[in-house]
């Protein structure tokens, strides 16, 4: 099948490197403009574009796909499907109407649930017990379209919202395959999603890892895991930043204030909340590299409470 693929992040790589394997022809692939990053503001290609640049792909970066002259490129190239995954820009009518099987998109959630930017990381924070990938026509809607293919992958006791983003990455990059053998095959349905059964899963910032401690031990555990490894969840010891990468739950109860550091242990330190005590047992302080709350432990002066 003749294919244009859309992507930009790391996720969207595995599904690309699948396309071409299985032999399909990747007749163009579009990502996003290269962005400077770090001090010296060097240019640097996104993950997408590394990897179609390493397979000898052509590569398109449109700084909005709704110009003519990127619609007329895309006609000249004529795919059978366009495929996307975590693009980053809204594909205009023009575009959605072009290709002979559509566009297809890989969403990281099981559609109609978690629709929107960050699927991943909510379903953590969120405590679902199950998530996955789906596979639908796209429309001029937000993640609406109807699916084709579904994949469910559990969400483990201590998932993070790294690890689950790397399942879903490769179990997207396999059920894309599937879903193109069903298009080409004439076997791929359409099931209409139930609008009343969809959630907003809305972009991840920083502010949202500030660890508010009158909240649950289990709600502010979830928190630290959706948010590791960007942008972590975070609070304040003695005025500087504390990131807490892992912690486990004590749901014991405590009549400490919320905040309140109620045991230093060998290789943990006990937070109050407002519901059980929080056992950090990972975390970084500002300026220091990330360790264990037992090597951290060594030499430093615990206050009474965090600041969160």
């Amino acid at each position: 099948m003749k294919i244009v693929f859309m992507g930009t992040p790391d996720f969207s790589v595995n599904a690309l490197e699948n396309i071409v394997k299985a032999g399909h022809d990747v007749v163009g692939v579009i990502t996003q403009p290269d962005k400077p990053k770090g001090r010296g503001g060097k240019m640097q290609y996104t993950p997408v574009k590394e990897k179609a640049l390493e397979l000898g792909l052509d590569v398109y970066q449109p700084q909005r796909v709704k110009e003519t002259e990127f619609i007329e490129k895309l006609k000249e190239m004529n795919p059978d499907a366009i495929v996307v995954i975590a693009f980053g820009q809204i594909l205009p009518k023009a575009i959605l109407d072009m290709p002979k099987y559509g566009c297809i998109n890989v969403h990281a959630s099981l559609l109609p649930k978690y629709r929107g930017a960050a699927p991943i990381q909510w379903s953590v924070i969120d405590g679902e017990k199950e998530t996955g990938v789906t596979t639908m026509y796209m429309n001029e809607g937000l993640d609406t379209g109807d699916i084709i293919d579904k994949v469910v992958v559990p969400i483990d006791k201590k998932e993070t919202g790294g690890s689950l983003f790397d399942k879903l990455a490769i179990e997207g990059g396999k059920l894309i395959l599937k879903t193109l053998i069903e298009l080409e095959n004439g076997t791929a349905v359409r099931t209409p999603q139930d609008d009343s059964k969809s959630n907003y899963a809305g972009m991840i910032n920083k502010q949202l890892g500030k660890i508010d401690f009158n909240k649950s031990a289990n709600e502010i555990e979830r928190l630290i895991r959706g948010l590791n490894p960007w942008p972590s969840a975070y609070t304040k010891m003695d005025g500087k930043t504390l990131k807490i990468w892992d912690a486990d739950v004590d749901d014991s109860e405590n009549d400490s204030a919320p905040g309140t550091i109620t045991e230093v242990g060998k290789d943990f330190i006990r937070v109050a909340t407002g519901k059980g005590s929080l056992k950090i047992l990972e975390l970084q302080l500002e300026g220091k590299k990330r360790m264990k709350t037992r090597d951290f432990l060594n030499g430093a002066k615990i206050p009474d409470r965090m600041e969160g």
